[in-house]
């Protein structure tokens, strides 16, 4: 029992790391693609633009590392190494679905993001988000 125990703290403690790890370049790519320094627009410059986009990139994220975990056979560096990966396919789709919206809107959804005034196209990109990283966490189920 104390080995199941132990067992189950490890794991839960690996997993987290995992998802840090993952939410943390999460927020470097999200960072990357948008002009200006995240921590500033939102710790700083109070920016709800750049605040929901965020957001919606961590629970995206966080949707991605759940469905990864859930779907992880095997022993626990192989689950560890399946959460990993497909958290960066994730973060790349993610990304790429950033470019194409982008692409596909008037204007640059970067500068849009970082405006100072309230932007409803921040909306549909958190949507985006969202989705994918929903779309991303059931593939993996």
């Amino acid at each position: 029992m104390i080995e199941d125990f132990s067992g189950a703290v490890v794991g839960a403690a690996a997993y987290s790391a995992v998802g840090i790890v993952l939410m943390v370049l999460g927020y470097l790519v999200t960072d990357w693609l948008t002009p200006g320094k995240l921590g500033e627009l939102i710790w700083t410059e109070r920016n709800k633009n750049a605040a929901i986009l965020l957001t919606s990139n961590v629970l995206g994220v966080g949707l991605i590392v759940v469905g990864a975990i859930w779907a992880s056979e095997g022993g626990l560096l192989r689950g560890l190494a399946s959460t990993f990966v497909f958290g960066v396919i994730g973060l790349a789709a993610m990304a790429f679905a950033f470019l194409i919206l982008d692409w596909l809107t008037p204007g640059k959804l970067g500068d849009i993001l970082t405006s100072e005034e309230h932007q409803p196209a921040v909306w549909v990109n958190a949507a985006m988000h969202l989705a994918l990283g929903g779309v991303i966490a059931m593939a993996l189920s």
